[in-house]
């Protein structure tokens, strides 16, 4: 066989003996079930093709990250969502979904090659050492530099630790270099990034992920909201992919009444299991709106997927991703972990949304961005509409096999395509300018009492402009020339500057407010 061919067929080959040598390892084991499943006995083919290239090939081989290499390949020819996890990146995973790490608690984007704090969290460790946003984080522990070319992983690790150590950063503040000592904590990472009200009876709440947190977090929003008046509710999960599917059961019993389906799962070695509505839900017959896109996923299609199918709520946006596998994370002896798909969820109709996968993960994978390509998100086309149809109890089609189809469809805003912005949000050189822009006139944004006031009285100036073109010059790019394309341009900057001034909420509440799909489902509402 040429070495072209072999190169070709070898990835292929060493999934079919690893998927093999574990079948056979695993019915070895079952016949021997009394000394245990890992009782060791004749080695598998696994095993010995292992030996064989560890001990014969012809050149030098990193065990561990060949074996990695055979899991990887393995997984790949089951499906797109079944992943193993190395020990090293295990911790920064689980942390995700359960949503706090051990550190200083600030936020920070490097500009030049110089870490800036943008940010710092009220009554967390970076601001009871006196830590402000506009300083720059030179050095840790004095040995360690940190100004050059680092990766944010890099920049993470020096600065993360377990709660209750110390880091002593060096800090350049106003020209002067100053000494302080962080004492490290546990970090709240929010799942739901903003809830606020739109008008005196609509509440807009958005969810970016389901963590271990999330439905206590949503609970304390909504309630908020509640008190502020809400009668009716814009729930976002643009954006959101998933995560813990308990999670999202839960938020969605708070909305359907009864005993009502929310999902099920099955698997060929799972059983179906039924998740209902257990408890009377704080927000049941109020009017709800959900917002949509093709980045939402997983557990915030099996939410909007049971809002849909109940007739609880309209969806409104574009089609969602198409995940309808439910995976169960499997801790590893080497201290990494395999996340394997074990089920598949349908919503109460009966609807599995799990796009098609049988063409490989590269086509899988490309299938948004083709999306765009046939004009999918431009223009609603029923005959495009894939998978089994199904009927609402109120006689409403929606349908299966690819995704969560909104009722009602907003196209993608084609300006936020245009080859001139993409390059320009491409890079750091906006974000870049905000933090120079503020800091440069710090009290003069801060005279700004609330967001309401700040929204209706800054625009850019003659003199912001002439800036911004030379920030955008300094990093060989061109100010955009179409009017359109200026004036998102001027509300991406408007809004990091509110989210500067004002947090999150500052930032959605400008961004939503020349947002189409925000502006569809305030005319559903009102």
């Amino acid at each position: 066989m040429s070495g072209k061919k072999l190169s070709i067929w070898l990835p292929f080959l060493l999934a079919v003996i690893l998927i093999i040598g574990m079948v056979l390892g695993y019915q070895l084991n079952v016949n021997n079930s009394s000394d245990g499943f890992l009782k060791n006995g004749a080695p598998s083919s696994l095993q010995e093709v292992i030996h064989l290239i560890d001990n014969k090939y012809v050149d030098e081989i990193k065990p561990d990250s060949f074996k990695q290499a055979l899991i990887q390949q393995a997984l790949a020819n089951l499906d797109p969502h079944s992943v193993y996890i190395p020990p090293a990146d295990l911790k920064e995973v689980n942390e995700e979904l359960m949503g706090n790490f051990q550190g200083i608690g600030v936020e920070f984007q490097v500009f030049n090659d110089t870490i800036n704090v943008l940010g710092v969290m009220p009554n967390g460790p970076a601001e009871k050492a006196g830590i402000k946003v506009g300083d720059a984080i030179l050095k840790a522990n004095d040995s360690i530099n940190l100004i050059g070319k680092l990766s944010t992983d890099s920049i993470k690790s020096k600065l993360r630790g377990p709660a209750g150590s110390t880091v002593k950063l060096t800090l350049l503040r106003n020209g002067k270099t100053i000494q302080l000592t962080v004492t490290r904590g546990s970090i709240l990472v929010p799942s739901v990034d903003v809830a606020y009200m739109v008008t005196p009876d609509i509440g807009y709440l958005k969810i970016n992920k389901f963590g271990e947190r999330t439905f206590e977090e949503f609970m304390q929003k909504l309630e908020q909201l509640q008190k502020q008046g809400m009668k009716k509710l814009i729930l976002d999960l643009r954006g959101n992919g998933g995560g813990i599917l308990t999670e999202a059961t839960a938020i969605a019993d708070q909305f359907l009444d009864d005993e009502k389906l929310i999902v099920y799962t099955e698997g060929a070695h799972s059983p179906r299991i039924d998740y209902r509505c257990k408890r009377d839900g704080i927000f049941e017959k109020n009017p709800l709106v959900v917002l949509v896109n093709e980045t939402t996923a997983s557990a915030s299609e099996v939410l909007s997927g049971a809002l849909q199918d109940w007739n609880r709520a309209t969806i409104i946006g574009r089609r969602t991703f198409g995940k309808g596998l439910v995976q169960q994370q499997f801790q590893l002896s080497n201290g990494g972990a395999l996340r394997l798909t074990v089920a598949r969820y349908y919503t109460p109709l009966g609807r599995n949304i799990q796009k098609p996968y049988n063409k490989g993960k590269n086509v899988y994978d490309e299938e948004l961005m083709n999306r765009f390509h046939d004009g999918e998100l431009l223009k609603l086309d029923s005959s495009k509409l894939k998978g089994p149809a199904f009927k609402t109890p109120n006689g409403h089609l929606v349908y299966g096999g690819g995704g969560i189809t909104p009722d009602i469809f907003v196209p993608f805003d084609t300006t936020l395509f245009r080859v001139s912005l993409e390059k320009i949000f491409a890079k750091n050189t906006i974000n870049r300018y905000v933090y120079k822009l503020y800091l440069k006139d710090t009290t003069y944004f801060h005279n700004f009492k609330n967001i309401t006031e700040f929204q209706q009285a800054f625009q850019l100036n003659t003199n912001n402009w002439k800036e911004l073109e030379n920030y955008l010059q300094a990093d060989s790019l061109q100010m955009p020339k179409n009017a359109e394309a200026q004036k998102e341009l001027a509300i991406h900057i408007k809004a990091l500057l509110a989210r500067q001034l004002f947090g999150t909420s500052g930032f959605y509440e400008i961004m939503n407010a020349n947002n189409e799909t925000f502006k569809k489902a305030l005319e559903v509402l009102q």
